[in-house]
């Protein structure tokens, strides 16, 4: 279960830190990718100065000239001691884990051994638009089984799906966002026993995504997925990258529940040469080191999704934001202003903020759009001033 955080003298908000001005200076995707009169709350990088044991760990490697290929244990250990702590969750066991360059790529490796060409995939749109590139591209078959209602899993249509998935006795994976990007949703216990026992039923291997697991608000329980009665044949991806924004320094980890230990032995001996033994020490440090600095930035999000609300009712009351119980996202339902399918276009071209488009999503997506909910309170509140502007 996810505890509360404690209080972190000394760690403060890590998305006030960082002044405009001196955002601009990046050279990453968010703040290349449009003018500089426009605001960028789309990609899921924050805007934060990394964690000081990581910053300290990185540097050390690199005054050390500790720049070669990855080695060890480290990383599956330190996440191993964090889902303990974190999670009260003691199943990573690290002779069942594998380093891949990062979740997505592992999410490809991981479905190759479970599937094969032609194969369906299952995903829950609206849901993280890579999920339908990667799949598409690796010549397997998305198959949609869209989230219910209060955009939560829904068993029966799951079931439906599965059955229909496996019905000319083929294989099938099911790519599980967990929690949902870009929804916010944490799936509970129940939830998960559910979709690990129609799996089961069904033979459907289960690959989840677990990437925004650091994410989830103090106070909400976060369960793996292989931690479920029934989910020993489930693979899972995790890392550190969206929790202390790390996605520049390459790593992630694959972990195996004990009857896919196998499967996971059958990884190609190449897949571990991708990560970045740089990445894996930064992400290692922040497992191990940095669980003040994470307390501090949850504290932050959480009063910026109150702002955001507030926000959004003084100035925009016609948009609906989905109560987002984790990540760093903000799922906007702007149907009801008239700007279409795409009101993200809108947004940038009448009020220069930048936010993802609902489309890419799949399923749900229209007339949506997904904000970057970590940035400075000023920021936020400049974006959600001139989106009101758009409209006027």
């Amino acid at each position: 279960m996810t505890r509360i955080p404690h209080d972190t003298p000394g760690v403060p908000d890590p998305l006030r830190a960082l002044g405009l001005e001196r955002l601009r200076r990046r050279t990453s995707m968010k703040w290349r990718t449009y003018p500089e009169d426009v605001l960028p709350l789309w990609v899921a990088e924050m805007d934060v100065p990394l964690a000081e044991p990581v910053v300290r760990a990185v540097t050390d490697a690199l005054a050390l000239g500790d720049t070669g290929y990855p080695a060890g244990t480290a990383y599956a250990e330190a996440l191993a001691a964090f889902a303990a702590r974190r999670w009260d969750w003691h199943g990573v066991a690290p002779e069942r884990t594998a380093i891949v360059p990062d979740v997505m790529l592992g999410v490809v490796e991981m479905i190759r051994l479970v599937t094969g060409p032609g194969d369906p995939v299952i995903v829950n749109p609206p849901v993280y638009p890579p999920f339908f590139q990667f799949v598409t591209h690796m010549d397997r078959r998305v198959v949609d089984a869209p989230l219910g209602a209060g955009l939560r899993l829904d068993p029966g249509l799951l079931e439906e799906t599965f059955q229909r998935a496996t019905a000319d006795g083929g294989r099938a994976a099911y790519l599980l966002c967990s929690p949902h990007n870009p929804t916010g949703t944490v799936h509970t216990a129940a939830e998960l026993a559910t979709v690990a026992g129609l799996a089961e039923r069904y033979g459907v291997r289960v690959v989840a995504d677990e990437i925004h697991a650091p994410l989830v608000t103090p106070g909400v329980p976060f369960v793996p997925y292989l931690s479920v009665p029934g989910a020993e044949r489930g693979l899972s991806l995790m890392s550190a990258s969206k929790g202390w924004n790390l996605a520049g320094l390459k790593a992630a980890l694959a972990l195996a529940g004990p009857a896919a230990a196998a499967d996971l032995a059958r990884l190609p001996e190449e897949v571990s040469h991708g990560p970045s033994h740089v990445g894996v020490i930064a992400h290692t440090a922040a497992l191990r080191e940095a669980g003040d600095w994470l307390d501090a930035l949850l504290a932050g999000l959480r009063a910026n999704r109150r702002l955001l609300a507030d926000l959004l009712a003084g100035h925009l009351p016609d948009v609906r934001v989905h109560p987002a119980e984790a990540t760093f996202l903000a799922w906007l339902d702007c149907r009801a202003l008239g700007l279409g399918d795409d009101p993200a276009g809108a947004f940038l071209e009448r009020g220069r903020v930048a936010l993802s488009s609902g489309l890419p999503f799949g399923t749900g997506g229209a007339g949506h759009a997904r904000l970057n909910l970590a940035t400075s309170p000023d920021i936020l509140t400049e974006a959600v001033r001139r989106m009101a502007a758009a409209l006027a």
